[in-house]
């Protein structure tokens, strides 16, 4: 059975730093582009950033110098770094893992940006 399960979220001030983390099992991790998507309420979900089995990473240009996507293959994990956060990065993180025709879901990880 496939799970994909999100942590790290939480409530910080602007400026602040976050790490969250996505964690997977039951498939072949090192083989899986994993993206890292957002939404804000009553926003369409978004793609935040990327990373592929490789390591090549791609970002929205809203996160670009602030965010950091790695992965570690060894704890089939992915992290996005979030630096310099604001207010409009307050959403529901989604991690999703996909290879050719098949993705996965986590159930999202609430990131609230408040003072």
């Amino acid at each position: 059975q496939v799970q994909v399960v999100e942590s790290g979220g939480g409530l910080v001030q602007p400026g602040g730093s976050l790490r969250l983390s996505c964690a997977a099992s039951g498939i072949i991790f090192s083989i899986h582009t994993i993206d890292w998507y957002r939404q804000a309420p009553g926003k369409q979900r978004e793609l935040v950033a990327g990373i592929t089995g490789g390591g090549i990473t791609n970002y929205a240009d809203s996160v670009k110098g602030r965010f950091t996507i790695s992965r570690d293959n060894a704890k089939n994990t992915v992290y996005l770094q979030m630096n310099n956060l604001k207010p409009e990065d307050t959403a529901v993180y989604y991690c999703n893992a996909r290879w050719r025709s098949f993705e996965y879901w986590g159930q999202g990880t609430q990131v609230t940006v408040s003072s």
